[in-house]
C-alpha cells in the first residue's frame, strides 16, 4: 500500500520521489501564487489589506482580534490595518452588538465592489493561463483543484 504524505512526515519511509514532488509542489504553489497576487485592480493595497478586505466578504463583520487571528497578524498590527482600510474608505467600525468596548469591522460597497473587480481580474488572468493547457492537464487540474482546497484550509 502506498505511504501517505503523513506518513511520510513523520519519517515512516524517506522516499525521494515524494520529497521531490512535495518540493515541486512548494514551488509551483508560492510562484502562481506571487503571480496571482499581481493581478490586482487597486494597487494602494498591500497584500495584507487585501487579505483583510478577502476575509471580511467570506466571514462577513469581525472584531479586530478576531480579524488579527484570522490573519496571523498580531492585533496591534490589525488595529493598524484597520484604520488604513478605514481611511481609504473600503471599512467602516461600527458598535460591537455584545460588548460596548469594542468595535465591529465591517467592509463597505466600496471594497466589495474593489473585491470583485479584482476577483474578475485574477481569474480572467488564470483562464488565459490554462488555456495554454491541452486537455489532459485541464483535467487533471480541475480534479486537484478540490484536493488543494481542501489543503489551504487544513
Amino acid at each position: 500500500m502506498p505511504e501517505t504524505p503523513q506518513q511520510h512526515a513523520t519519517g515512516a519511509r524517506a522516499d525521494d520521489l515524494d520529497t521531490a514532488a512535495v518540493n515541486s509542489l512548494r514551488t509551483a504553489i508560492m510562484r502562481l501564487s506571487r503571480r496571482l497576487r499581481h493581478q490586482r485592480v487597486d494597487e494602494s493595497l498591500s497584500p495584507t489589506e487585501m487579505s483583510v478586505l478577502g476575509t471580511l466578504a467570506r466571514c462577513g463583520s469581525a472584531t479586530p482580534s478576531e480579524l488579527a487571528r484570522k490573519e496571523y497578524v498580531q492585533p496591534p498590527s490589525m488595529t493598524r490595518i484597520v484604520a488604513m482600510l478605514e481611511a481609504k474608505g473600503l471599512v467602516r467600525l461600527e458598535p460591537h452588538p455584545d460588548d460596548r468596548r469594542q468595535k465591529t469591522v465591517t467592509q463597505t460597497e466600496r471594497a466589495e465592489s474593489m473585491l470583485a473587480a479584482s476577483r474578475e481580474k485574477r481569474n480572467a488572468w488564470l483562464a488565459e493561463l490554462a488555456g495554454r493547457l491541452d486537455d489532459d492537464e485541464w483535467e487533471r487540474l480541475r480534479a486537484a483543484a478540490p484536493v488543494l482546497e481542501k489543503l489551504a484550509h487544513s
